[in-house]
């Protein structure tokens, strides 16, 4: 296994993995244009992406904007990995605060960031609203965006 900065164009494997974590394709094409994006590799095949964005407020503050896991590969560490990747890629780059918004009916993600280093930061009630399709997770529908910063 191989997590690396990709310096490629987002091959269509690639979209669908993170489609599979965020599915409004539009704001995923609206903030891919100035991301840091890391993949996990394995024998040619694309196990994993992360997104890193630099907020526009603030240098100091960057984002992890989009983590997927291929559902068969969830549960061997690749994104606690691909995190400790952004974590330092952000370091490097300037930031003092990495944060993460995740739905508020992502259970087992806002459990992954918190065992990672993230404490509860706010909440932003309504953020998925006016997606194109209603999100359920867990039995729950996905109305607010959770956000969780971890200091570097």
């Amino acid at each position: 296994m191989n997590i690396e900065v990709c310096e490629k164009e987002i091959t269509p494997e690639l979209m669908d993995l993170l489609l599979s974590a965020d599915p409004d394709e539009q704001a995923i094409l609206s903030y891919l244009p100035r991301s840091h994006i890391v993949i996990c590799k394995d024998s040619g095949e694309y196990l994993g992406v992360a997104v890193l964005v630099e907020l526009a407020e603030t240098a100091e503050i960057f984002e992890l904007k989009n983590i997927a896991v291929r559902k068969d590969c969830q549960g061997k560490g690749i994104a606690k990995s691909m995190i400790s990747i952004i974590k330092k890629l952000a370091k490097e780059s300037g930031a003092k605060i990495l944060e993460v918004g995740t739905g508020n009916s992502s259970l087992s993600q806002i459990a992954l960031y918190q065992k990672c280093g993230f404490r509860m930061h706010s909440i932003e009630p309504g953020f998925f609203d006016n997606y194109p399709e209603p999100i359920y997770e867990n039995g729950i529908r996905c109305f607010d965006m959770v956000r969780l910063r971890v200091e570097l």
